[in-house]
């Protein structure tokens, strides 16, 4: 029988063999699945680093409570963008708002998990670890996904990170390695003192390489070449899409995150096979949206960049049909104190809204607006365990079967179109 990826991926000297195969600037080539069918299924992950204050993103301009504790930090009724009679979003929030309205943006309420952390590096380990209060954890949720994906078929790609960021827990996986990424170009293969194009390189290499054979006296070898081929095709695909994209086109927003989305655009396009990525936004340790001071400004410029570059993500899938196939979700460690401090800012909470966009959603407010009367770590308290909204992703999304990553107990939400 003919040995699988999957099997070559098994083998201790997996990875090395396959990076050997060429000169990558980020040795990548193993990472890079077959081109998969254009019907397959994106998540993209969006980390709010620092804790995102809900009550200013989706706010309760009517609540009396919400006014005399901020205020400094109140928006009201005049400046916010009304969702309806008793909230609205953040005046910065305009790309969402629009989006929101055409039905590709959902916004998941009070979403947290029991007896929250309430310093940085416990919440964050406990959103990318789904196992919060537990001790000696190994991997992420997302890096279990991976591990477990031999339930799928065996050209299920893994995850990669986009960015300059530390390297996130939740791809933490026992046997697949998750590569991390600046730009497309880093799963480019180059040949050393290559003059010619690169597109007509890989064309050469590709047809002129030795076809897999069925049978062999050195299965290792056929799986080496099989992968070999793929990593030339699907690195021919990104330079064309590269080739004939190269730049933002003009219609993303000149920040960072906006930057990265483009990034995972370009590789959604190229058909690389890639079902995760995962980037980050508001900068690496603690996090930009950790405002315990100054905190107007400061988060408005925030949500100004993610609701601006969300949207042009969203508007250039729409424009190349691609939209169907993909999800985008935000999660921050945790949400910001009710009260504001004397210093202009917030302290660290609990429960915060969640965001997804998709051309595949219902769109809207998923859940109530929690309760300012009820709180925990002095901020909203959850009603939705963030573990539900992991669930909905990858049973309803993905089609993955959550219970060997999540454990039982965390039912979808009921987001998506059927």
């Amino acid at each position: 029988m003919s040995p699988t990826r999957r099997e070559f991926l098994k083998t201790s000297v997996g990875t090395a063999a396959l990076a050997s195969l060429a000169t990558c600037p980020s040795s990548l080539t193993a990472a890079v699945g077959a081109r998969r069918d254009s019907g397959d299924k994106v998540l993209v992950i969006v980390e709010l680093a620092g804790g995102n204050d809900g009550l200013n993103s989706i706010i309760p301009f009517e609540d009396d409570i919400y006014g005399r504790s901020r205020t400094t930090l109140r928006l009201t009724r005049k400046e916010v963008l009304k969702i309806n009679d008793q909230l609205g979003f953040h005046p910065a929030l305009k790309g969402f708002r629009r989006i929101f309205d055409e039905g590709h943006l959902s916004v998941l309420q009070g979403v947290g998990y029991p007896k929250p952390n309430g310093g940085h590096d416990g919440a964050v380990m406990d959103w990318h670890s789904a196992q919060p209060h537990q001790t000696n954890r190994q991997t992420g949720w997302v890096g279990r996904v991976i591990d477990s994906r031999e339930q799928l078929d065996s050209d299920f790609a893994p995850a990669v990170v986009v960015g300059q960021i530390n390297r996130p827990f939740c791809l933490n996986a026992e046997r697949t390695i998750v590569p991390s990424i600046n730009s497309s170009r880093d799963f480019v293969l180059r040949s050393a003192g290559n003059t010619e194009s690169l597109s007509d390189h890989h064309r050469r290499l590709v047809e002129s390489a030795e076809p897999p054979r069925t049978e062999s006296d050195n299965p290792l070898l056929d799986i080496v070449r099989k992968n070999q081929l793929s990593a030339y095709s699907t690195s021919r695909r990104i330079d064309e899409v590269i080739q004939k994209i190269p730049a933002m086109e003009g219609h993303y927003p000149q920040s960072l995150l906006a930057g990265k989305l483009h990034t995972i655009s370009q590789l959604i396009r190229a058909e690389t096979g890639i079902k995760v990525f995962f980037t980050g936004f508001g900068g690496g340790g603690i996090g930009g949206f950790d405002n315990h001071a100054n905190q107007r400004d400061n988060h408005a410029a925030l949500l100004r960049q993610l609701s601006e570059s969300v949207a042009a993500f969203v508007d250039d899938l729409k424009r190349q049909k691609l939209l169907d196939r993909v999800v985008l979700m935000t999660f921050s460690e945790f949400g910001r104190t009710l009260k504001e401090n004397g210093r202009k800012g917030t302290g660290h909470g609990s429960a915060a809204p969640m965001f997804l966009a998709g051309g595949k959603l219902k769109g809207g407010l998923v859940g109530e607006h929690p309760s300012l009367t009820e709180l925990e770590n002095g901020g909203p308290k959850h009603h939705t365990d963030f573990r539900r909204v992991y669930a909905t992703v990858l049973d309803n999304w993905l089609g993955f079967d959550s219970r060997p990553v999540l454990g039982d107990g965390f039912a979808p939400l009921d987001v998506f179109e059927t």
